[in-house]
Formats: structure tokens, C-alpha cells, sequence
């Protein structure tokens, strides 16, 4: 490490992207090589990729060199190859990037001045979702809406993983000790002084998103119930309000026997209130259910990760 130049770390994740892993380097080292005041240390996560992604991030290690590569020994998903890497950026300045190129390495140099003037965090926010189908706009529209109304952390609408961050943020993060980690609010819970760059999305370089509806579903649950309690607590109130109106209507049937005796049962409402009770009942049973997962995950303490091989860069 040239000690006379500041160091920007580039914490890279690749799930079966071997299209994608040289076109990616050329443009990120086109970036690099331009601002000669600046070392790039990229740490490079094979997230246990089933193509030859692993073969083609060690062709550009012994092309590009500057490349620290991190074997995970399976699939761990984004949010633990972003850990992985995060715990390996030893940079003074820690950038997060897809490979995808939808994230644009030429935005990295206005990240670098806006940290130099003051800011701690950088975050690059997307213009539209004009890459998106209507079905991922209209479900990451409602998701920040959600979840910024029951969250006491609030995510920034329209920003992903792509940001800035100083050291000691990043130093924040690696003391966080979630196992099931939700990065966009562990980012947003950390705080510190923010500016925000917009940038305009391209198109995927190779192949299309895997987030489909069941995974964009499952990742606004993970969010959810990561930072905010109010499902819970929203359970309270219905039960209360449910109960309340049992006894009124309780109530109701009785003074209606005693005045005018009781009429031939009628076993459509019987069936609708006892499906409606149990339906409410059931729905509240499963929302209770999500949060003691993530209690029985968290208590286990399993490693957010597991590293079959690392490729350091030599010094």
C-alpha cells in the first residue's frame, strides 16, 4: 500500500456474473487509474456462484491486480457478501457496487470530493426505475412508503447499497451484531452526516434481475420486521377492537332474547364470524410467528458467512 496516497475501498459482491466480471474491472480501473492521488483496494465476493465466476475474478486479479477475492462456501445472499466485504475494507473511504454496471463507476470520483468537503456518507440515489417492470416499481414504491411510516428508521426512497462511507461508519457497521442483516436500514440506522448524488440507472449488463415478486416480498418482510415492532403492536389494537365489539353485539343478542325471545339460528353468520375470527386470529398467529424467527435465528449465533478461500492481494 503506497502510504502517500489515501485508499478507497470497493467492496464488490458477484453472484453468477461471469459475463459481466471483465467489462465491470475495465470501467471501474478506467475510473481508478484517472485520479492518480487515490489507491483502489477491491474486495471482490464470489458468493458462492455456480458458473465460472470465481475462474474470471482470478483472471482479472492476475490482470488488474488490486483485487482481494473472497470465496463464501455457498450462497449467503447479497446482504452477507456485503458484510463479507465490508469487514475486509480497510480503505480510508468504503464504497459498496453492484457489478451489474447498473450502479456507474464514473460516479465514484463526485463521491470522493462530496466525502473530502465533509460528508461522511454518500449516498447515490437512483433518478427513476426506468429498468424496472411495472410490478417492481409499483412493489418498491409501496415498500418505502411502508416502511417508512411504521419504521423509526427511515430509508431514503430510491437508494440501494451503492454509497460512500467513511471508516468509521464502516467501523459502526462491522460492530452491529445482527446475523439476519437488513444492510439499506442498518445504513440508515448508523446515521452520521449524509449528502446524496442522483445518477440515472442503465440497463443490467448481462442477464436480468433475480429479485423476482416472492424475493421482493420476502426482502420488504426481512425490512419490516428488522425495524419496526408496530405489526405487533397493530395486533393489540385489533384484538381490542375485535373483543369490543364481541361484547357489544354479545350483549346485543342477550337483551334481544329476553324481550323478544330467540329466533331459529342461522348458520351462514355462524360460519362467517367463526371464519372471520379465525381468519384474524391465524394472521395475527403468523405475524407473531416472523418476529420468533428472527429471534430463534439471532440466538443461535451462527457466522453471517462462511469463507471457503481468500485471494489476497500481495503488498
Amino acid at each position: 500500500m503506497d502510504h502517500g496516497r489515501t485508499t478507497i475501498s470497493v467492496v464488490v459482491p458477484f453472484y453468477n456474473e461471469a459475463a459481466g466480471v471483465e467489462a465491470f474491472f475495465a470501467r471501474l480501473f478506467s475510473v481508478a487509474d484517472a485520479m492518480p492521488d487515490y489507491e483502489f483496494d477491491v474486495v471482490a465476493v464470489n458468493d458462492g456462484s455456480t458458473d465460472v465466476t470465481l475462474a474470471r475474478l482470478l483472471e482479472a486479479r492476475e490482470r488488474h491486480g488490486r483485487i482481494h477475492i473472497v470465496d463464501l462456501s455457498r450462497n449467503f445472499g447479497k446482504e452477507a457478501a456485503l458484510s463479507a466485504g465490508l469487514d475486509r475494507a480497510r480503505g480510508e473511504a468504503v464504497i459498496p457496487i453492484d457489478s451489474d454496471l447498473q450502479h456507474p463507476p464514473e460516479l465514484i470520483p463526485d463521491m470522493i470530493r462530496r466525502w473530502r468537503a465533509g460528508a461522511e456518507v454518500v449516498l447515490a440515489r437512483r433518478n427513476d426505475r426506468v429498468t424496472d417492470g411495472p410490478l417492481q416499481k409499483f412493489a418498491a414504491g409501496m415498500f418505502y412508503r411502508m416502511h417508512n411510516v411504521i419504521a423509526e428508521t427511515k430509508i431514503p426512497p430510491d437508494v440501494g447499497d451503492f454509497r460512500l462511507m467513511s471508516q468509521e461508519v464502516v467501523e459502526v457497521l462491522r460492530g452491529m451484531p445482527e446475523n439476519r442483516r437488513f444492510m439499506k436500514g442498518l445504513f440508515a440506522w448508523v446515521g452520521f452526516r449524509s449528502e446524496v448524488i442522483p445518477y440515472d440507472v442503465a440497463p443490467r449488463l448481462e442477464g436480468k434481475s433475480r429479485f423476482n415478486v416472492w424475493k421482493l416480498w420476502n426482502f420488504a418482510l426481512e425490512g419490516i420486521t428488522s425495524f419496526s415492532t408496530v405489526p405487533l403492536r397493530v395486533w393489540t389494537y385489533i384484538g381490542a377492537v375485535t373483543s369490543l365489539l364481541a361484547l357489544v353485539y354479545a350483549a346485543y343478542i342477550v337483551i334481544k332474547t329476553i324481550f323478544f325471545g330467540t329466533d331459529l339460528p342461522g348458520y351462514a353468520s355462524l360460519m362467517v364470524g367463526v371464519l372471520l375470527l379465525g381468519g384474524i386470529q391465524l394472521i395475527g398467529i403468523g405475524v407473531l410467528g416472523e418476529y420468533i424467527g428472527r429471534i430463534y435465528g439471532e440466538v443461535k449465533r451462527r457466522p453471517v458467512y462462511v469463507v471457503r478461500k481468500e485471494f489476497t492481494v500481495e503488498r
